[in-house]
């Protein structure tokens, strides 16, 4: 399935200035019961902290750097869902007001598993966008703009992807 490119061409590169950035989940999927669906965000986080200076703190209410949410069709960002299986996921550039969000497809089937949509992996790809990383070319590449499997336990990132945010944060403190 291919990933749409919301991630709207700005000028320069667009990155976060601050290496604590906030998210918060604004709805759940009933996909899968909601600590699942918090875990696997959680993860998807931890990839790109893993390897870069950032960092993720999700808070419950207020402003956060990084809005989460599944919705359908028309969601009042001018990038419509296009129904099951098309387009998963859409995220956007870092930046002030939308800038950072992401949105999820809530017509796919989330899973944290091998079936339908597995959260975990479409979700660490659209912070990639959200963090300021462009589709990649490479097929092993995490940023590669199609699904496909791969198993997400002891997930560690592609070098692809790892080499691509280095460039845009830094590699992690020893």
């Amino acid at each position: 399935m291919p990933d749409v490119a919301e991630v709207r061409s700005v000028p320069g590169r667009p990155r976060w200035r601050q290496s604590s950035l906030t998210y918060r989940i604004m709805n759940f999927t009933p996909d899968l019961p909601q600590n699942v669906v918090t875990d696997a965000i959680k993860r998807a986080f931890d990839a790109w902290s893993q390897v870069t200076p950032l960092s993720f703190t999700q808070v419950g209410n207020g402003q956060a750097d990084i809005l989460i949410q599944f919705s359908r069709s028309a969601h009042s960002d001018g990038s419509a869902f296009d129904g099951r299986n098309g387009v998963l996921a859409h995220a956007y550039f870092p930046g002030t007001g939308i800038g950072g969000d992401a949105h999820f497809d809530e017509d796919e089937t989330w899973t944290n598993n091998r079936a339908a949509f597995n959260l975990f992996l479409v979700a660490a790809h659209e912070f990639g966008h959200s963090l300021g990383l462009e589709h990649s070319n490479n097929p092993s590449a995490l940023m590669f703009p199609t699904y496909r499997y791969v198993n997400t336990e002891g997930y560690r990132l592609p070098q692809d992807d790892v080499a691509r945010i280095q460039a845009l944060y830094g590699r992690r403190p020893t």
